[in-house]
Order: C-alpha cells, then sequence, then structure tokens
C-alpha cells in the first residue's frame, strides 16, 4: 500500500503517556459514527474538520521520534475512530512496523469490519472501547448499536489478538454492577490482557460549548472513589488485570 495515500488528521501529540504501554506518539484520526454523551473530542467527529495530509508526510514525523520510541513505547491511534478511515491507517501502521515501532488501536470497535487482515497484521495492541454492557444503555449513550463492537472483540480474541478493554465509568450509565459483572465475565473469556477504568470527566464540556451543543451530562459528577473500587474488583475477581 502507498504511503502517498491521504487522510484526516486532527492533531498529533509526541509524548503520550495514556494511550497504549510507555511513551507514545499519538495521532488523532477525525471521523466518528458514534455520538457518546461524554465525548471529550467533538471536534473529531467529522474529517471536513480535519488538516488533509498524507502517510508518507505523518510517517517522517514519528520518525524524528523513532529512536525514543523503540525504547519503551510506539505509535497510536486514537480519534475520532482510526477504522474510519482505514487505508490511511494501514499504510501509516505499515510504516510504523518497518520502522520497528509498536503500534496500537484505540477504537470503539463499531467500524470492525473495516479491519483488513492486512491492518490487523501490522497491529500489535488494540484498546477496545466497550462504552456500555446492557444494549439499550449503549445505543442511548452512544447513538450506535452495540452488537458490531463484540463481534470485533470476539474476532480479535479468535486470532489471539493482545486487547485491552477501557471502560468509561460514567455514573447513572455505566456504574450497574451487574452489568459490569457480566462485561467482566465477557472479557475474562475473550482474554482481555487488562482493563481500564476510566472514572468519566468534563474535561470535553468546553469543546461541546463551543461547538454550539447541548452537552446532556452537564449535571453528572465524576464517580466516587469507593464506586470506582468497587467496578474495579469485579474485574479483578475475574483474573483481569486493572489500571
Amino acid at each position: 500500500m502507498s504511503t502517498d495515500i491521504e487522510g484526516y488528521v486532527h492533531s498529533v501529540e509526541t509524548g503520550g503517556a495514556v494511550d497504549g504501554p510507555g511513551l507514545r506518539f499519538v495521532v488523532f484520526l477525525s471521523g466518528c459514527h458514534l455520538r457518546c454523551l461524554y465525548c471529550h473530542n467533538p471536534d473529531t467527529w467529522h474529517m471536513k474538520d480535519a488538516k488533509k495530509t498524507t502517510a508518507s508526510h505523518l510517517l517522517k514525523e514519528i520518525s524524528l521520534y523513532a529512536h525514543y520510541l523503540k525504547r519503551s513505547g510506539g505509535v497510536t491511534a486514537t480519534g475520532g475512530e482510526p477504522l474510519s478511515q482505514p487505508e490511511f491507517l494501514t499504510a501509516l501502521f505499515k510504516g510504523c512496523k518497518a520502522m520497528g515501532l509498536h503500534t496500537a488501536l484505540d477504537t470503539n470497535g463499531f467500524l470492525g469490519e473495516n479491519a483488513s487482515e492486512e491492518l490487523l497484521a501490522a497491529t500489535d495492541l488494540v484498546m477496545l472501547d466497550i462504552k456500555a454492557w446492557d444494549p439499550i444503555v449503549y445505543k442511548n449513550l452512544t447513538g450506535a448499536e452495540q452488537a458490531p463492537t463484540l463481534r470485533f472483540a470476539e474476532r480479535l480474541s479468535a486470532m489471539g489478538k493482545p486487547m485491552w478493554l477501557r471502560y468509561v465509568l460514567v455514573p447513572g450509565w455505566t456504574d450497574n454492577l451487574d452489568h459490569v459483572e457480566k462485561l467482566a465475565d465477557y472479557a475474562a473469556k475473550l482474554k482481555f490482557e487488562k482493563v481500564e477504568v476510566l472514572p468519566f470527566h468534563k474535561m470535553g464540556e468546553p469543546k461541546w460549548e463551543a461547538m454550539k451543543l447541548p452537552y446532556a451530562l452537564k449535571e453528572t459528577e465524576p464517580p466516587p472513589p469507593e464506586v470506582t473500587a468497587k467496578v474495579k474488583a469485579i474485574f479483578v475477581a475475574h483474573g483481569l488485570k486493572t489500571v
């Protein structure tokens, strides 16, 4: 695949420490089909709002940091939803692998069918966001169906692809402990390597306001530490590592 392929990049971060193992070069790709009520990057929803570039141009920028990234990190594609641009993502990850870099895909999995075997072969880790266990809650929270994400998770598990589960803990939405119990059982069966329980925050609210979008969770507060601890304990009880 040619690295001259064009894509839409919202921004990059050269010293990311929370988007995969080690120090990461993080690429925020634009385009997303979900409309999560707590989204902290609504400015990445539309490709028209991003900068158009080529994979080769981006890879040249990454190459400047390759020496450091090889030591204990790599490159993470997030967004938005990276699988909105599968061809560009494939060219990017193949170029990263040619430099000997670890690659991580942060995805909601809704467009999992866009992930070709070629792309997944160049992907070392998938960080999968399962937004909610209950399908109705999932639909109300994201505006999308849950099933495609679970199909993608099961496909990745069947091929033995390393996976981390990312779970945003939103009071009144994803803090039902029975639902968490079922998700933990599911994640254990699929052999997720790690679970990141991410307490809800409102850092994205100013972006919603700037875009003149109604922020439905304005009155929602972050989960109490004891609730976060209970949720983590459920995952641990199923043999899963948490952070």
